[in-house]
């Protein structure tokens, strides 16, 4: 199962994927933020309880305890209902005169 929010991408994985030396992030005022906007300001994020988000080298891990499942919301673009389970969250790359870059939303 997969999902692309602008430019973020959400995988559903197993939940053994998850490394061992992954570190939380803490909830940005209630929520949790998968990626925020470099040009707007806005955020990728999750407002539901029992959502744990994980970070190891960059890449995030989400965590959906929740029994309801858990929706991402952005300003600028659809909703995605994510069901419980665990996800790994990229950030979309792209190349720009010879530089790799991520992505900007």
């Amino acid at each position: 199962m997969q999902f692309r929010q602008g430019d973020v991408f959400i995988e559903k994985i197993n939940k053994d994927e998850i490394p061992n030396d992954v570190s939380p992030v803490k909830r940005d005022n209630g929520r949790v933020i998968l990626a925020y906007g470099e040009v707007t300001g806005h955020a990728h994020a999750i407002v539901q309880d029992e959502v744990e988000l994980f970070e190891r080298e960059g890449t995030l891990f989400l965590n959906v305890k929740n029994q309801n499942g858990a929706t991402v919301v952005h300003e600028e673009h659809g909703t995605i209902p994510l069901e419980t389970g665990t996800y790994k969250v990229t950030h979309q790359r792209e190349y720009h005169r010879q530089e790799i870059r991520n992505v900007a939303d």
